[in-house]
């Protein structure tokens, strides 16, 4: 089974004066998976950059550098992509690693790790916007108890996140600390998928943060509006012998064909779909249309 579909990433920045000099980094390529490759993609810049290269990041996602030395007032960068998903295969999360078993294989001992070890090593640790703390192990305490296949037991994190704490988009800003996030029991889909890596990777676990976008469902007999979706967010936890698996704390699911994977990181920062240094520009917030369209 697999599942295709039409994005469009429209950003739109106007600056309260105009800004002089500016570089951008752009994360809005779809990432190549096993699960999912992108037939058609286009990527439309107001004003022409005065260059622009295409690479890789540190983490393998797809990477625009863009520059821009002449004055300008207003930033428009479209993205129009076609994206083919496909099922993933089912696991048995009982059959999973025990997760302090999958912490020990994941902790250097003299002897060597192999490439897979080493690469999941890298998202154990903090980042920017995760830290490590006591009470984020309190707070998974009951889903971790000795012996517990790895996999069950980031099953039941993601169903109690879902489970006791509120969507809310007024709630937090980007830089909201995940302390007050699990002290006010409210947040988007970034706020979940930080916590749910705080959580794991203080227990001594590997987790990236995904970035990417889902096909929400209209209303029944409701057209499907244009811009009416927005980025997603989500974790992938590194399991030995069976590797990545995702979890979607937001929406308590296992992410599969409603699910488009951008990029991944250690968490957002590593992978906003937009951000840069500008000089001059004043005051401004970009305004941000996302639409997915299944095609048939």
């Amino acid at each position: 089974m697999s599942a295709r579909y039409q994005v469009f990433h429209d950003t739109h920045y106007r600056y309260d004066s105009p800004v002089s000099l500016a570089q951008q980094l752009a994360h809005l390529w779809p990432r190549a998976c096993a699960w999912q490759h992108c037939t058609e993609r286009q990527l439309l810049i107001s004003p022409q950059p005065t260059s622009r290269r295409d690479e890789q990041d540190v983490f393998g996602n797809p990477l625009t550098r863009l520059a821009f030395e002449r004055p300008h007032d207003e930033l428009q960068v479209n993205a129009q992509l076609s994206v083919e998903v496909l099922e993933r295969p089912a696991l048995d999360f009982a059959a999973s690693l025990a997760w302090d078993a999958a912490c020990e294989a994941l902790t250097y001992s003299g002897r060597p790790l192999s490439v897979a070890l080493l690469e999941a090593c890298r998202f154990r640790f903090e980042s920017p916007y995760v830290h490590l703390k006591q009470r984020f192990v309190e707070f998974c305490e009951g889903c971790f108890p000795p012996g517990r296949p790895v996999l069950q037991g980031c099953q039941a994190l993601m169903e109690q996140i879902h489970r006791e704490f509120t969507f809310d988009a007024e709630a937090t800003q980007v830089a909201t600390p995940l302390v007050e996030v699990l002290e006010r029991r409210r947040g988007v889909c970034q706020d979940f998928a930080h916590l749910m890596l705080a959580c794991l990777r203080s227990r001594g676990l590997a987790a990236r943060y995904v970035s990417g976008y889902l096909l929400t469902q209209p209303p029944p007999g409701q057209p499907r509006l244009i811009g009416a979706d927005a980025s997603h967010a989500w974790v992938s936890v590194f399991c030995p012998v069976l590797g990545w698996v995702d979890f979607d704390p937001t929406n308590n699911v296992q992410p599969a064909l409603e699910h488009i994977t951008l990029a991944w990181g250690r968490d957002f920062s590593d992978v906003s779909p937009l951000r840069g240094v500008i000089l001059g520009g004043g005051n401004h917030d970009p305004e941000v249309r996302v639409t997915v369209m299944p095609l048939e």
